[in-house]
């Protein structure tokens, strides 16, 4: 990757400033279309466990220009151009792109692979009620195999974890005011949401494993691409 120049970053780079576009787009068609028809969108392009009826494997992708509400896609998208600005002025729009999305779809594949775990028991007492009964529960939101999972959660972990890597002495200000190095930030919040995944508290949506996924897919990557160039730090 040295024969890549970082120079100052724009505001909106092109590729950061098209992710925003579509992510607000994307929402604001699920909050018209949500109103008349409250689960087809997200049943469609939510990503959904592979046991579900409505998993498909587009969902792998479309997922991550879903939100779950206004709030969620605020942060994401504060946090994408917080840290995809200067990723993408580092790496270049094409392959920042591509660097985006690897890291949403290794989010993707980290998050199937525990629900494929944790939904064992699930499946195993599915399999034993009457026919009526799973038929009844097949297609039903309540039914935890058809729990969507939405955000580009997974893929901002993945900037999150390049922009560590590659600009670790940089500093992040933690509420705008406490300034930690890019380096412990990242482990720092690495850590907590690991603990959080394997505390598994009731009452928690947050798909920690997908941060997580997201955060060592960018992480990988960016180091591939920056073995031939490793002292190149900021």
């Amino acid at each position: 990757m040295n024969q890549y120049r970082f120079t100052s970053p724009g505001l909106f780079p092109p590729v950061i400033k098209n992710l925003l576009i579509i992510n607000v787009l994307v929402f604001l068609a699920q909050s018209v279309f949500g109103k008349s028809h409250p689960y087809e969108a997200e049943n469609l392009f939510a990503l959904h466990d592979i046991h579900s009826v409505y998993f498909r494997p587009h969902q792998l992708i479309t997922h991550m220009f879903m939100h779950g509400g206004a709030g969620h896609l605020f942060f994401n998208m504060f946090a994408l151009w917080m840290f995809g600005t200067v990723l993408e002025s580092r790496l270049g729009s094409k392959r920042f792109l591509t660097f985006y999305l690897l890291s949403g779809l290794g989010a993707a594949l980290l998050h199937l692979g525990v629900l494929y775990m944790e939904m064992q028991d699930v499946m195993r007492v599915y399999n034993n009620l009457p026919g009526e009964m799973q038929l009844e529960l097949l297609y039903s939101p309540e039914f935890k195999v058809n729990i969507p999972t939405v955000g580009a959660s997974g893929a901002v972990f993945g900037c999150l974890a390049a922009f560590g890597y590659l600009f670790p002495n940089s500093p992040i200000y933690i509420y705008f005011l406490f300034p930690m190095k890019a380096k412990w930030f990242v482990i720092l919040y690495a850590g907590l949401e690991l603990m959080m995944a394997v505390q598994n508290s009731a009452g928690d949506t947050v798909a920690h494993f997908a941060h997580l996924g997201g955060a060592l897919t960018g992480f990988l990557i960016v180091y591939f691409w920056n073995k031939t160039n490793r002292r190149t730090f900021y």
